[in-house]
């Protein structure tokens, strides 16, 4: 069943603690009579990933991954919207997020520990203005954008993508919504998700199931599902880009069968397996991976490039084909062809959907879903720019990098993705070896078809240096120990491996440090500074005096 927003006189309203300040973005709008054009945009955060938080008081009305009943009552979806806010955000996404811009780049770290909590992973939109996000028709056009993956492992997934969000949020057609883009409102994609705590402006709360596998994480009855165009999903071992139609032509939520869940899987509203380019999935195993001795190395950034065909060569005309071209240093490389059913191909088109279907055989309804006039009717509507950094609770990412299904033989046709073990992509795991993960996104370039190659790709970013034997690399208030945990069992100097529960001890601060950090009498930035990195400033003069003679008392506050 598909539904529409419930109307009530409050709404999806914005904090008032917290002044919003996106991080600026340079992006580029190229010709080819007149180059390129910078254009200066900025970036908000997923509302998903904000502080939901009492309307008068700053008690939490979402925690870890269940809502609070105070707040929230179960299926009581009025109480929670007249209850709660969605704050703002200015010095989190940095510190809290893991978001960082400088120009025209931006670098998503995969996990931000804090003295309460840690942060995984992020997702971003692209705005046009303060609220608005802003909307790419690229028909008859292209988008290029360098990325370095050398820091993904198996596992983890630095993905830039297309989605049909409406460009506010979502304010004009559900009014209850208050906060719109400025705030990261109305996601939507292939996958009709049902993990987001807001769909058409309503608190997802009917229904909500905390998750078993994802402390952060739960699901509620609503999904919300769009159209979705994959131009990058990828590590270091294994990329892909990916087409999702649906039979639905706008951001849409959803229930039931509507959302494809489970076995219901291909009688949803949206594709969610796509039609997929994945060079090694289809056999060319030497194209994409780490070291020289791919076509394209991954321990080097590089551009790709995505173009949007059209059957008249006309902005106006009809989708047929989606072509990929990449480029290292000053090295263009074509998208290498595939053999499919005794033909050719090198890019998405109908007849390679339908030959990998045959191939394949994994019961892909793209084409059934609309297939390019899908696609092609959401780009001309536009669609938001999505940039995002995750690991996976469900699938640990064995359907991009590993073998997938992991039961079935990987010399079935479509199974192997990767060289990644099928053990590997533990959450678990990877957020706690790779928290310092990152992937970088540069030079943001769109327009007219053959504009945006300028210049060669950017050369390889610094190397981390080698860590001393023996030397302890948990960082202030991360984990330390735990059932399941497989990291160092250590903290730095002046932290404590502090039991919290059976599956996570934390690096807490001694009271020695606290103390002394204290007498510093400490700003409210070097306050944030301690709780979330630990960063301590002690002068050759000493500290001030004891707490009690003469320097007020402050106790670190949790986070906002």
């Amino acid at each position: 069943m598909l539904s529409s927003a419930l109307l009530f006189a409050s709404g999806q309203l914005p904090g008032t603690l917290k002044v919003e300040k996106h991080p600026s973005l340079e992006i580029h709008e190229c010709t080819k009579a007149g180059g390129c054009t910078s254009q200066s945009r900025s970036v908000v955060i997923d509302a998903n990933w904000r502080w939901v938080h009492a309307t008068k008081q700053a008690d939490n009305c979402f925690t870890g991954n269940k809502w609070e009943s105070e707040y929230c009552p179960v299926n009581d979806t009025k109480a929670c919207l007249e209850n709660c806010r969605l704050e703002g955000a200015n010095v989190e996404y940095n510190a809290t997020y893991g978001v960082a811009t400088d120009g025209d780049e931006l670098t998503l770290t995969f996990v931000k520990t804090r003295s309460v909590d840690f942060n995984v992973g992020s997702r971003v939109f692209l705005l046009e203005n303060d609220t608005t996000y802003k909307t790419f028709n690229l028909l008859n056009k292209e988008i290029t954008f360098d990325v370095d993956v050398s820091q993904l492992p198996c596992g983890l997934n630095g993905a830039l993508y297309f989605v049909q969000m409406d460009a506010d949020g979502g304010m004009a057609r559900y009014p209850g919504n208050k906060a719109g883009a400025k705030y990261g409102t109305g996601y939507c994609d292939a996958q009709c998700p049902h993990d987001l705590k807001y769909i058409n402006g309503e608190p997802n709360v009917i229904g909500w199931t905390p998750s078993d596998v994802d402390i952060h994480a739960g699901m509620g009855k609503y999904g919300s599902c769009c159209v979705e165009m994959d131009l990058w999903e990828a590590n270091a071992v294994s990329s892909a880009y990916t087409a999702h139609s649906c039979a639905v032509q706008k951001q849409t939520r959803c229930s039931g069968v509507d959302c494809g869940d489970g076995d219901d899987r291909f009688k949803g509203v949206c594709d969610k397996n796509g039609c997929d380019y994945q060079t090694f999935r289809l056999g060319e195993r030497a194209f994409y991976g780490a070291g020289s001795s791919f076509a394209i190395n991954t321990d080097a950034p590089m551009r790709v490039t995505t173009q949007f065909i059209t059957a008249d060569n006309t902005d106006s005309g009809k989708l047929v084909e989606i072509r990929r071209i990449y480029k290292q240093g000053n090295t263009t490389v074509q998208n290498p062809p595939i053999k499919l059913g005794g033909a050719s191909f090198d890019s998405l088109k109908g007849d390679f959907c339908k030959a990998e279907l045959a191939e394949f055989k994994d019961n892909t309804n793209f084409l059934d879903k609309g297939g390019f006039d899908s696609m092609g009717d959401a780009m001309s509507k536009g669609m938001v720019l999505t940039l995002s950094l995750w690991d996976d609770h469900f699938a640990r990412m064995l359907w991009l990098d590993s073998d997938y299904p992991p039961d079935v033989s990987n010399s079935t046709p479509g199974v192997a993705r990767g060289t990644c073990a099928t053990t590997s992509g533990q959450p678990q795991q990877v957020e706690y070896e790779n928290a310092d993960a990152t992937v970088r996104y540069m030079n943001i370039r769109y327009g007219e078809l053959g504009s945006t190659d300028v210049g060669p790709a950017p050369p390889p970013g610094p190397s981390p240096p080698p860590v001393p034997p023996g030397q302890c690399t948990i960082k202030p208030w991360a984990q330390c120990d735990g059932e399941g945990y497989t990291g160092q069992k250590c903290c730095p100097a002046g932290f404590e491996c502090t039991f919290r529960s059976k599956y996570f001890y934390q690096c807490t601060s001694s009271t020695a440090l606290f103390e002394a950090f204290m007498r510093t009498a400490p700003t409210q930035d070097e306050m944030q500074d301690f709780l979330t990195t630990g960063t301590t400033h002690f002068s050759a003069s000493g500290v001030g005096p004891r707490l009690g003679d003469g320097l007020q008392a402050r106790r670190p506050q949790p986070p906002k």
